[in-house]
């Protein structure tokens, strides 16, 4: 019974041994490139109508801080580095949605959609475009200048996760 128990054991702990990882650690890696280290936005252009005016350069800066705070690229403030992106702004809109029986919306949609090019100099020159569209919904009995801070932050935090995740990417 005994040799059992220890046979048990010491196929438990050769078990354990072999599956434990080689090396632990909190660096992001990624699947970037490792050439790439900076990284610059441009001013997002404004092309839609009924768009704040400010909207186009709040949402840069949350793009860079974005950037910044979830990716190992260091902002570069030349307009330069490995990763350039760039931005329009091409719709803003607000529509009714849940139309109920006597053509009364109970909810509108506010919906932004920005289109996107990435131009990355290094490993190999290129360019890649894409866009985010991102919606919020609010009551229809609401308006929406009192809400529309509010909608505006979560979809910029939606669209800046796009941002990301395109980063993060394997193109």
């Amino acid at each position: 019974m005994r040799f059992y128990k220890n046979t048990l054991i010491f196929i438990s702990a050769f078990l354990l041994v072999s599956c434990w990882p080689s090396s632990i650690g909190f660096r992001d890696s990624g699947s970037m490139p490792e050439e790439w280290k900076s990284f610059s936005v441009e001013m997002i252009e404004n092309n839609a109508p009924n768009c704040p005016l400010s909207y186009g350069p709040v949402l840069t800066e949350i793009l860079k801080d974005a950037i910044q705070n979830n990716t190992r690229l260091t902002l570069n403030t030349d307009d330069e580095g490995e990763v350039i992106l760039t931005g329009r702004i091409s719709e803003y809109n607000v529509a009714p949605i849940a139309i109920q029986a006597n053509d009364d919306a109970t909810q509108n949609r506010l919906t932004i959609r920005i289109q996107f090019e990435m131009i990355i100099s290094s490993p190999e020159k290129q360019n890649v475009k894409f866009s985010s569209t991102r919606f919020a919904d609010f009551d229809s009995n609401v308006n929406l200048a009192s809400v529309e801070s509010q909608l505006i932050d979560d979809i910029n935090e939606q669209v800046s996760q796009d941002v990301i995740n395109k980063l993060l990417s394997n193109w």
